[in-house]
């Protein structure tokens, strides 16, 4: 058994199909499916079902494939041992931020990550929620960027700062002559743009304000991005909402179709998320950091009237 032979079952649990595994492993299908082959008979066990299609896990393989999992990530973390003890903010940082995060953080932290951790070479990745902590328990990432608590007892939290949800009107609704949005207003709007459901900021607006979904609605958008969703507001079609940093990036002219929510308003914790076997804990600091010093300071509290979803 090597630790080639547990990359390679972990990807083809990852991709179902050998094809698609040995490519993700820049390898020949003949040889991952040797290679695989040869583990299974060394364990004396099948660790994939193949009459199956797509390919699956037996019962043990499952437990076969959890495990490899853990020792695919401590032998990574072998790596950051030596940078951590080093005090060296080098090598490579896999990321995953949400889509409802990432727009509207990023350009910010951007020219801090360049000036103060420029040997550092970042990846990111848009995932939403459930993909963030699934990569993370996985070793796929590094560090996540989620909006929730992840209720997963191998992860570890740290809180950055507090966003408010915000309303986003047409000037030719009747709510943009109010200067807040009620939740009870937004029950029955005929357009009203919402992401998929899994992002977590669907989920945690459409709890706040009891929304459900109406099959009396002509127009919905599957897969749809908050900046498609603005724009269609901004064309006199529905009502939409956006993460307080997004308004910092508006014209005046778009800014006057904000609303804030009554009291309470809706607000989101964004948090940073390791696996609690992570070792470089300076550059967990540094991160987090250089993320605080790059919002608002005034939402790096919970503020009064503020309402946690």
């Amino acid at each position: 058994m090597n630790l080639q032979q547990l990359e390679y079952i972990q990807a083809l649990d990852k991709h179902r199909h050998f094809g698609k595994a040995a490519d993700a492993c820049k390898v020949t299908q003949p040889t991952l499916s040797t290679m695989i082959q040869k583990l299974e008979d060394e364990l004396g066990v099948k660790i994939f079902d193949r009459s199956h299609q797509p390919i699956v896990p037996t019962p043990v393989g499952r437990r076969i494939l959890d495990q490899a999992g853990v020792i695919l990530m401590q032998a990574a973390q072998m790596h950051q041992v030596i940078l951590e003890e080093a005090d060296a903010v080098t090598g490579t940082l896999r990321l995953a931020v949400l889509p409802t995060i990432a727009p509207y953080l990023l350009p910010r932290i951007m020219p801090l990550l360049e000036q103060e951790v420029p040997e550092l070479k970042i990846t990111f990745v848009e995932m939403k929620t459930s993909e963030c902590i699934e990569a993370l328990t996985l070793g796929e990432v590094d560090m996540a960027l989620i909006a929730s608590r992840p209720g997963v007892e191998q992860l570890t939290e740290h809180i950055l700062y507090y966003e408010e949800f915000m309303g986003y009107v047409p000037r030719s609704s009747e709510l943009f002559a109010e200067e807040h949005i009620r939740s009870s207003e937004l029950v029955g709007k005929r357009h009203l743009w919402l992401l998929d459901e899994g992002h977590c900021f669907r989920d945690q607006l459409t709890k706040f304000c009891h929304l459900k979904y109406d099959p009396r609605q002509q127009l919905n958008y599957s897969r749809g991005s908050l900046e498609t969703f603005m724009h269609f507001v901004e064309q006199g079609q529905g009502v939409t909402f956006i993460p307080e940093l997004a308004v910092e990036q508006l014209d005046a002219a778009r800014r006057e179709l904000v609303r804030s929510f009554a009291l309470p308003r809706p607000t989101r914790g964004v948090t940073l998320v390791t696996h609690r076997e992570f070792v470089r804990h300076r550059l967990v600091s540094a991160i987090e950091g250089i993320i605080t010093r790059s919002v608002p300071q005034a939402m790096l509290r919970l503020r009064s009237g503020q309402d946690l979803v």
